[in-house]
């Protein structure tokens, strides 16, 4: 990936497009970022907003808004006492509610950087291509939270789009993804994890995806921002919410990342133990700056072709935290059953 061209934005064919936004009581994030949305530089599209229990105002701004905009559609989900769902059902309506066939997702709290986001997510569709893979950071705020929370971000991204690349798409996000209602009916849609919370991104890309079929889109005019988490422990539990799913993926991208992250671990276990029974230093040292390195060699260019390049002198530190993160999600997730959506 770190050599990857990205293609400047020519006149691609305008196929009319449906984007699709899930919100429960996101009034505030709805007010600042729909405007974006709306006033993309795209001749034809739609915008569906599923209103799904919101209490906060959000129906009557969507009504207001719909009477400015004739292309913003409503889709809206009333509370029931019996009847307790998931994102995934109001996904579900939102792409039946879709005229076309070719879909845009992003999430309420996501705004687009250019006005070219939609023109730059579009010109990969073909005949082929179903499964359009996008970018999304989080802003750059203060604080090591902040910090350690993009560098995560950035290290997940790396590794979707660069395997997407080499054949192996395995996942992606709803911030910023596409693809084809077409698709998502042919493969019935979320039926085979709908008993699962999280998974409306990743693991639909995880049962679709092949080789032949997805491409990453990744100029800097299609990037989609969005605010992250400003407490460890609200992005603690966003991030087992994410870990659910990850246990549903097929067999041979389970074993792909866990040795991934595998290879992370027993590279500081070795460190720390070569420390503990006072191994020479020299040695150690030579050890982890070779590898620091060697990644950061790697990093730089995609550090600044994903617009983190901010966060180089933090690797060595947030490589390692990295690895018992990842460890202390996967163990926690083992035991914890009950998640939520909002």
């Amino acid at each position: 990936m770190a050599i990857f061209k990205v293609p400047e934005l020519e006149s691609p064919l305008n196929l009319p497009l449906s984007v699709i936004i899930c919100a429960k009581n996101e009034v505030r994030n709805l007010k600042k970022n729909l405007p974006l949305i709306l006033n993309q530089n795209y001749p034809d599209f739609e915008l569906i907003v599923v209103n799904d229990c919101s209490n906060d105002g959000t129906e009557w701004f969507l009504r207001d808004l719909s009477l400015e905009h004739k292309n913003l559609k409503i889709v809206t989900i009333n509370d029931h006492p019996r009847f307790k769902h998931g994102k995934k059902f109001a996904v579900s309506l939102g792409i039946k509610a879709a005229k076309n066939e070719n879909l845009i997702f992003t999430d309420a709290d996501c705004y687009p950087t250019s006005v070219d986001w939609l023109s730059l997510m579009q010109r990969n569709f073909s005949n082929q291509t179903d499964i359009v893979l996008g970018y999304s950071p989080y802003e750059i705020k203060g604080g090591v939270l902040n910090m350690f929370i993009r560098f995560e971000t950035f290290f997940t991204a790396i590794n979707y789009l660069s395997y997407a690349l080499r054949g192996i798409p395995y996942m992606g996000v709803g911030r910023n993804m596409a693809y084809k209602k077409s698709l998502f009916f042919k493969g019935k849609g979320f039926a085979s994890h709908m008993h699962i919370l999280s998974g409306d991104d990743d693991l639909f890309v995880n049962q679709n995806a092949n080789k032949k079929n997805t491409k990453i889109e990744i100029h800097p005019n299609s990037h989609v921002w969005t605010v992250p988490k400003k407490t460890f422990s609200s992005y603690f539990s966003q991030k087992l919410r994410h870990q659910g799913a990850g246990k549903a993926y097929k067999s041979k991208h389970k074993k792909m990342l866990t040795f991934q992250v595998l290879s992370g671990v027993l590279f500081y276990l070795s460190l720390i133990a070569f420390i503990v029974v006072n191994g020479p230093w020299w040695i150690i040292a030579s050890v982890f700056f070779i590898r620091m390195l060697s990644q950061i060699f790697v990093y730089i260019p995609l550090l600044k072709k994903l617009k983190y390049i901010d966060l180089i002198w933090w690797m060595p530190l947030f490589d390692f935290i990295y690895y018992i993160f990842i460890m202390l999600l996967s163990l926690i997730s083992i035991f914890r059953k009950k998640v939520e959506w909002k």
